[in-house]
């Protein structure tokens, strides 16, 4: 692939992601979420790395840093998206790990889902999002009531589907179950 067609794909790709974050954050009531998810990826230092490491199945990022140990685009997206859960991270602070505000609690459980859905395509299948995350909990480091929530979140979705679980009224039951 050339470096046009690269970053022509590239270009396709974070704009379908972030249009499917849009749609499931109108669908729980978050659309200015929505609007402002990942804007960040069209940066110069998000834009330029993602298209040298384009390879359409699995995120840029994780070939940056397999080649050079780390990101600058993951350090510079992860500082500026409060909806990944190391925005939140200090390992200074007397709670390492806070508990999230819902909203961007809400945008993250909307870029897990959409992630999911654009880099498997037609081999998603509604347990493919809990599998990875059951697969990846133990290493993230996140608070342990919004584990708790992703978990009972995405074993929802593997039951029942995205549409009557990705509504308002149900994150915000899930968020009041794990952080009220």
């Amino acid at each position: 692939m050339n470096l046009l067609q690269k970053t022509i794909k590239h270009l396709c790709l974070i704009t379908k992601h972030k249009w499917i974050v849009f749609k499931l954050c109108v669908r729980i009531g978050e659309p200015v979420r929505g609007l402002l998810h990942d804007l960040s990826k069209y940066s110069w230092t998000e834009f330029s790395e993602g298209v040298k490491y384009f390879n359409g199945s699995h995120s840029p990022i994780t070939e940056c840093k397999r080649e050079n140990g780390f990101s600058k685009a993951w350090l510079h997206h992860k500082g500026r998206n409060k909806h990944h859960s190391e925005y939140w991270i200090d390992l200074e602070a007397p709670e390492k790990t806070p508990i999230i505000p819902y909203k961007y609690v809400a945008e993250m459980l909307c870029d897990k889902m959409a992630a999911g859905i654009v880099y498997q395509g037609k081999k998603w299948t509604k347990e493919y999002e809990l599998q990875y995350w059951l697969n990846e909990k133990n290493e993230v480091l996140i608070n342990p009531k919004i584990k708790d929530m992703i978990t009972d979140c995405l074993t929802q979705v593997s039951e029942k589907g995205i549409k009557p679980v990705y509504t308002k009224q149900n994150f915000k039951k899930l968020y009041k179950k794990y952080c009220s």
